[in-house]
């Protein structure tokens, strides 16, 4: 008899848990403890990918973690922030608001919500097999091509330099290498050593954790040092006239390249209303076009004279002059400041002007800075209704690409535990932890490949573990965030960039092109056009989704089809592959390889007739349909209007090996009666034996027929 808490199990999956074990408690403990050593520093280098302030990675990495495994029905995934998920939510957002925004933390948290509303309705209506329609070779493509983007994207924190963002990925990358030469060495060397730790660690120690290892070493060094020696200044400081109108006109591009996001994401709305209102060719919807392509003429003109700018002020040393308390007085390029005066000890480059005309001074590395303490703000997502439209493909994307992501390595885990997995309850785990997560200010989640692997190998039994991991990340976000202060972003960068390394993979892609050349060629378009559309990856993963669906109707549309001799074993194979195998002029046997469906149904038809064309005096047509798994409206017509077309000709059309669901479509439609059930066998054997029956001693003297001629 069920115990009453393994009839709500189902449904509570977390229930499976209980009675808890003082063994299985210490094992989970000690794995969902690994995880979040793990899971901390990753999601703050995370979260910056997405376009966030690093903190909001530790929001994601709290609640949706334990929510994610009490719904789920893996016993080791771990769920949190991944770097897939979290350049899809950056592509997505990029273009409706600043990163880092509070416009775009509210966006980015409205996305979370709704990923978790789509997901949560897979699930609940069992419609996990939509995936399916994202076939495997487009997400080796898609999966290459965005670690690929995900480590490029890190290259400027590595060097130190700053990276523009427009609408061409390619083209900020070429950015950040023009900037080579002004890389801050000091940051490659953290960058860089942290990655030789990491790699290392992995492989001469692996038990050990290498990314905690490096955060703490890189942290200590940081502090020690003084690595950040950053300061603030305004542009009343700036005393030397030529570098002052540099930084005004800076100031003056980063006013108009904010009044114009907010211009183009206004007109946008306005043309998306008209759109639903009117229809895309209507004149409102026209003009609103024809405004939003001119503000994003308007948009890169500013962005490329800041940028030529900013470009010529970094090669520019300068040097504060300061008061008794440290503050700044002024500020004047290196060798121009007049004798006398009170210099600190530090050489700046001036970063980050804003509109209103204040900068930074970067005299080190970037470092993560202040961290909130307490806990997340429990409040409901705010509802942007003007971006619902542009955030519903994002988000369906995202879904399906996070719950591949999720199903992949559960499936790939539960091989080896020999547990059996539920995608349907996945999709509602998944969910129900993004839906949570969004009101505890949390950006869109998923399973992770690297914690799920060590949450495996460090004996996890159940989600425990991953409650364990949320109760560490929450124990850190109340204690421990001033600890993260010092940490250098270039070490976060390390991070991503040693995470995503495990992601390219191409002999998966090659593995690929040698199981089918459309295979091969789903995954390769789909990695081109991800990199070509970079920043809007959504737009790579859907081409290359449709042409694999594209290239699967081409390969159903036609396909093999053998006509058949009579083998020395009395068996019926292909001519093509037997060309000595005796047949019969009176007799045409076809094996038709595929479905009745109408793509390919007029490809049937035609082999039909161009086999009878060959054999004018062949009485029947023998169809082997044992490979006919399907037959719609489209397929039964055309039957029809063939058997009709053959009756006329003398010809009767039987079948031979039709599965049941084809018999139902024929009895349902009366092509069953018109076509006889002395026409329908279950054997090609019996077919071919009735056949030769019927004919009698017309055709006996065949080769191809069973019944031989008595010897003389």
């Amino acid at each position: 008899m069920q115990s009453p808490l393994n009839r709500f199990a189902r449904f509570l999956p977390f229930l499976g848990w209980f009675p808890l074990k003082s063994d299985s408690v210490k094992i989970n403990f000690l794995a969902g403890l690994t995880v979040a050593l793990v899971l901390i520093p990753q999601s703050m280098a995370y979260a910056q990918l997405a376009g966030l302030p690093a903190y909001y990675g530790l929001y994601a990495a709290f609640l949706p973690v334990a929510i994610g495994a009490m719904f789920g029905s893996s016993n080791q995934l771990a769920t949190g922030p991944v770097a897939v998920v979290s350049l899809l939510t950056a592509s997505a957002l990029a273009t409706l608001a600043p990163p880092g925004s509070e416009d775009f933390i509210a966006l980015a948290i409205m996305l979370t919500l709704l990923v978790g509303l789509i997901q949560l309705a897979l699930g609940v209506f069992k419609l996990g097999v939509i995936v399916n329609f994202l076939s495997h070779p487009v997400i080796v493509g898609f999966t290459n091509a965005a670690a690929i983007i995900i480590g490029l994207s890190q290259l400027s924190k590595l060097l130190g330099v700053s990276m523009p963002r427009t609408e061409s990925f390619i083209n900020d990358i070429i950015g950040v290498f023009r900037q080579a030469g002004d890389a801050h060495w000091p940051t490659v060397a953290m960058g860089v050593g942290a990655m030789a730790l990491i790699w290392g660690l992995k492989k001469y120690a692996p038990r050990m954790p290498g990314v905690l290892i490096a955060v703490v070493l890189s942290t200590l060094i940081s502090w020690a040092v003084g690595f950040e020696q950053n300061a603030k200044g305004v542009a009343a400081h700036v005393a030397d006239a030529e570098l002052r109108a540099q930084v005004d006109k800076v100031a003056a591009a980063a006013a108009e390249v904010d009044r114009l996001n907010h211009q183009i994401a206004a007109k946008n709305a306005a043309l998306n209303a008209a759109v639903k209102a009117a229809g895309q060719g209507s004149i409102d919807a026209v003009k609103l076009d024809a405004e939003v392509a001119l503000a994003n003429l308007a948009l890169d003109d500013a962005e490329k004279t800041s940028g030529d700018v900013r470009k010529s002020m970094r090669r520019i040393l300068v040097v504060r002059q300061v008061d008794e308390d440290d503050r700044t007085v002024a500020i004047y390029p290196v060798g121009k400041a007049p004798e006398g005066v009170d210099l600190d000890s530090t050489q700046y480059r001036i970063s980050k002007v804003t509109r209103d005309g204040a900068f930074k001074l970067v005299g080190g590395g970037e470092v993560v800075g202040a961290v909130p303490e307490g806990l997340p703000a429990i409040s409901a997502p705010t509802l942007n209704m003007d971006k619902l439209g542009a955030l519903l493909s994002a988000a369906l994307v995202i879904s399906l690409v996070g719950f591949m992501e999720a199903i992949s390595i559960a499936k790939a885990v539960a091989s080896k535990t020999r547990q059996r997995l539920d995608p349907n309850q996945e999709l509602i785990g998944q969910g129900v932890a993004n839906i949570v997560g969004s009101f505890s200010q949390a950006y869109p989640s998923s399973g992770s490949f690297s914690r799920t692997a060590v949450n495996a190998n460090m004996g996890a039994t159940s989600g425990l573990s991953s409650v364990f991991t949320s109760a560490i990340v929450l124990v850190t976000l109340l204690f421990l965030t001033p600890m993260l202060y010092h940490l250098p972003q270039a070490v976060l960068a390390a991070i991503i960039i040693m995470a995503v390394g495990g992601l390219v993979n191409i002999e998966a892609v090659k593995h690929a092109w040698h199981a089918h050349k459309h295979d091969g060629a789903a995954a390769v378009v789909t990695f081109v056009a991800t990199l070509l559309f970079a920043p809007h990856l959504d737009n790579g993963i859907l081409a290359g989704a449709g042409l694999a669906i594209v290239l699967f109707l081409l390969r159903t549309m036609k396909p093999r089809v053998a006509l058949l001799g009579r083998y020395t074993d009395g068996t019926l194979r292909d001519i093509k592959v037997n060309p000595d195998m005796p047949t019969s002029e009176h007799i045409m046997a076809l094996r038709y390889d595929g479905s009745l469906y109408f793509a390919n149904v007029s490809y049937f038809e035609d082999a039909v007739l161009e086999g009878l064309a060959e054999r004018p005096k062949a009485k029947y047509v023998l169809i082997v349909g044992d490979a006919i798994n399907q037959l719609d409206a489209s397929g039964e017509e055309v039957v029809h209007h063939l058997i009709d077309r053959l009756k006329a000709a003398g010809i009767t059309l039987v079948f031979s090996g039709l599965k049941k669901q084809v018999l139902d479509v024929m009895r349902n439609t009366g092509l069953f009666d018109l076509l006889g059930q002395e026409n329908i066998f279950p054997t090609e054997g019996q077919a071919i034996a009735a056949i030769y029956e019927r004919l009698g001693d017309t055709a006996k003297g065949d080769l191809f027929c069973p019944v031989k001629p008595a010897a003389a």
